[in-house]
């Protein structure tokens, strides 16, 4: 069975809103090779409607992929959970409107990588709820917002094992975790 991964970048508080916004300083050759690996071990993404429409109005116009970021978006397929979204435009984009949990758990059961999930905040605390996560990438980038939508809402309960660990130069961290009780 395919594992879904949940691929966030933090600040030290847990948000993880807007990283565009605050994660630039920070970014470096290390943080774009970590990037690059877990795009290797993925061959599908998830989305949830809102961080879809930020990407698809951003990632098909971009031409200059010195990372392959560009490259792994625009041909990788993508799932979209919406019960709103009628069509989607951007390449190889799938809707999934139908009872979520149901079709995750489809996609999850058919050969092939990974399927990742990036921003995309309330599909992810749906999953947690309906225990659908397998494991947690995390970078935490060494900035306290205050404020913003987190990863962890309040009234989300779950015990994680660290897996793996690995810190960069730039002060972000590579965290990896999955659920205790799998």
């Amino acid at each position: 069975m395919r594992k879904l991964i949940v691929n966030e970048m933090l600040t030290l508080d847990g948000v993880m809103e807007a990283p565009e916004k605050w994660s630039g300083p920070y970014q470096n050759a290390e943080i774009a090779q970590a990037n690059s690996a877990g795009m290797g071990a993925s061959d599908a993404m998830l989305l949830g409607r809102v961080t879809y429409e930020g990407f698809a109005a951003f990632w098909p116009h971009q031409t200059d992929d010195k990372t392959g970021i560009t490259d792994y978006l625009n041909k990788t397929p993508k799932f979209v959970v919406s019960s709103s979204l009628k069509k989607a435009d951007w390449v190889n984009t799938t809707i999934l409107s139908g009872d979520a949990v149901e079709e995750i758990t489809k996609l999850k059961q058919q050969p092939g990588k990974s399927i990742t999930v990036t921003g995309s905040a309330t599909l992810v605390q749906s999953l947690m709820q309906a225990d659908l996560i397998d494991e947690y990438s995390l970078l935490v980038f060494p900035i306290v917002l205050g404020k913003g939508k987190r990863l962890f809402r309040d009234g989300i309960d779950s015990s994680l094992k660290l897996v793996e660990s690995k810190s960069f130069s730039s002060g972000v961290i590579a965290l990896t975790y999955q659920p205790a009780k799998k």
